[in-house]
């Protein structure tokens, strides 16, 4: 299986030390590879703050020895001037680095969120029957926002306090070695415990992360159906349970915070415990007229530059872990290859369209079960402009045709075959074009209807639009509305009824004009009067296509050219409804059921 569920890759990495690397974080390269010409911009005035902050401590130098020292005040004139022209550089070029490297993490991050949304929506059915929507979503807004952060702020603080480290460094050896030596014997007290909270941080923050992505996926469940967790009175238990997990992931986060703290805590108390020790040292070295007091004030600079760059760095690092498992969850999504794809080479699907199927000693499992086959060698042909019923009890297999058909899944044995080319040979972009689909359940997106009309075919005209509506007697409800089809549906099309949500759907379809249509109990939702009406617009479209239709209700398919019936994977039979009807078999059974209900309840009450 190409895919893994996330508790199952979670293990997978915990199992896997590399993968806890902070070299994670190179995968960003390719994404700020096209904005160089910032980057260096931002890596100048990176520079030159950097230098200027270290040039303030020769300033205060000269502005000590030269200025207070001689009592010229000429020479602290002079001091002044250059340490305000000093601090007006540094500002500029810290303006120059905040907003270039802003910049670049802001634009950065919108092109790997575009990235994974693109990459997502090209993979198979089957990766979401293992991962939920809402925890990629949780990805693809919180994990990128952790990576915005460090492209766009904690990378440039590192490598300025990089710089500014090793530059006072230097800095702090011409100014006194003696006193340099000293400080550099605390270095290691400091490295030691970013070395060892960092791991316990980074853990503990994908942990953090992990519980995030599953409230995300949790309410995202809770809310899209709130009208049955009302209808059935599940409030408090769903409270309860969302509850739960926010405890969790807060406990989770406490445990993360309180390791950075401390970690935070430790790299300060060791850095400028020493600092007192050292400045202690200097202070008996002036005494003692070993260095001036200019030396030991430039001194005591430069130590707290290298201290503040060793504290900001220790917590950058607690950033930089965060980031690097944002990028390691974002990673498995742009890695999961989708099982369904083009060929190197396609083949090209006949022209003009025939519409002509078939399906051929189909044998399939779906990914999640794997030990009960869904189509058990299933064969049967549908000629051009044929409407074909699939009929039998739920589970028998009449979705599953659809799925293949539109190439969702491959079948493990067999062929599907559109106008005689192996959907395994096609684009599946191209075979997808020639087929319109009307669900079962209609699935209305945020927008106005007109959208979702014209979302059968993005470059339709309005008239064209209005003119499909028309067919699926969808502008009799929709004049009534205050925008026509400009209002606004809400999300999932809350504004409208079961009946109207299906017409549009029908509408979508009409719109899109395919060779083949696929009717999943298009009119299952509809009223009486609006099924015959819409039955008679589809009854038009149907005339001059390949229809295949999944039908519950038999009444719907009375006028087929063919039945198919199936029942657990495999076809039983074949043929019209008064054939069917002859035989003694589970057709009948099914019609009987439906068409003599109330000849059956007359009888037993006679009896």
């Amino acid at each position: 299986m190409t895919y893994q569920t996330s508790t199952s890759t979670r293990a997978r990495d915990a199992g896997r030390p590399g993968s806890r690397k902070l070299g994670t974080l190179w995968q960003l390269a390719r994404f700020l590879r096209p904005y160089k010409l910032q980057l260096v911009g931002a890596s100048i005035a990176l520079i030159v703050a950097a230098f200027t902050v270290l040039g303030l401590g020769q300033g205060l130098r000269s502005l000590i020895d030269s200025g207070f020292g001689t009592g010229d005040t000429t020479l602290l004139d002079k001091a002044v001037i250059l340490m305000i022209g000093v601090t007006a550089l540094l500002a500029v070029a810290t303006y120059a680095r905040y907003s270039l490297v802003s910049w670049v993490g802001e634009r950065v991050v919108a092109d790997v969120r575009r990235a994974v949304f693109d990459h997502v929506v090209t993979l198979s059915p089957t990766y979401f029957e293992t991962t939920r929507a809402g925890e990629v979503l949780s990805r693809l807004t919180t994990d990128t926002t952790l990576l915005q952060v460090v492209v766009g702020s904690s990378v440039s603080v590192a490598l300025r306090n990089g710089l500014m480290f090793l530059g006072g460094a230097a800095m702090l050896a011409i100014t006194s070695a003696k006193l340099t030596g000293l400080v550099f014997l605390v270095v290691p007290l400091v490295i030691l415990p970013i070395v060892v909270f960092g791991r316990m941080v980074r853990k503990r923050s994908r942990a953090t992360q992990d519980q995030i992505a599953a409230i995300s996926a949790e309410a995202n469940e809770v809310l899209q159906e709130i009208r049955i967790v009302q209808a059935f009175n599940h409030e408090a238990e769903d409270r309860r349970r969302f509850g739960g997990r926010v405890e969790a992931t807060f406990q989770t986060a406490l445990s993360y915070i309180r390791a950075r703290a401390l970690l935070t805590a430790l790299v300060i108390f060791l850095v400028f415990g020493a600092i007192s020790v050292i400045l202690w040292i200097g202070g008996h070295d002036v005494l003692a007229g070993r260095i001036s007091a200019g030396q030991l004030s430039a001194f005591v600079f430069y130590a707290v530059v290298v201290a503040g760059s060793v504290g900001s760095i220790s917590e950058v690092y607690g950033d930089l872990q965060r980031a690097a498992g944002a990028m390691e969850r974002l990673s498995e999504l742009l890695q999961a290859e989708p099982e369904i794809r083009a060929p190197s080479m396609p083949v090209a699907l006949p022209e003009p369209p025939q519409g002509r199927l078939a399906f051929e000693n189909l044998r399939f499992f779906y990914p999640s079960r794997p030990d009960r086959a869904a189509l058990d060698h299933v064969s049967f042909t549908v000629e051009k402009g044929e409407t074909v019923a699939l009929v039998g009890p739920s589970g028998a297999g009449k979705t599953t045709l659809f799925q293949l058909l539109l190439r969702f899944y491959d079948p493990q044995e067999g062929a599907v075959r559109l106008d005689g080319i192996d959907l395994r040979q096609a684009d599946p972009a191209a075979v997808r074009a020639r087929l319109g689909l009307v669900p079962q359940e209609p699935v209305i997106f945020s927008g106005s209807m007109r959208e979702n009309i014209r979302y059968g075919r993005p470059g339709a005209s309005d008239e064209e639009v209005e003119a499909a509506a028309e067919a699926a007697y969808v502008l009799e409800f929709a004049r009534q509305l205050p925008q026509g089809l400009d209002t606004e549906l809400g999300e999932r099309g809350v504004r409208l009824s079961g009946g109207q949500r299906q017409r549009v759907a029908i509408a979508r379809a009409i719109l899109r004009d395919p060779a083949v249509l696929l009717l999943d109990e298009a009119t299952s939702a509809l009223d009486a009067e609006s099924e015959r009406r819409v039955q008679e617009a589809l009854e038009k479209l149907m005339t001059r296509r390949t229809t295949l239709v999944i039908a519950h209700r038999l009444a719907t398919v009375l006028k087929a050219d063919r039945i198919v019936v199936l029942d657990q994977g495999r076809v039983v039979a074949t043929g019209s409804h008064a054939d069917l009807m002859r035989m003694d078999g589970l057709y009948k059974r099914l019609a009987t059921l439906q068409f003599d209900q109330p000849l059956a309840a007359a009888q037993a009450a006679r009896g």
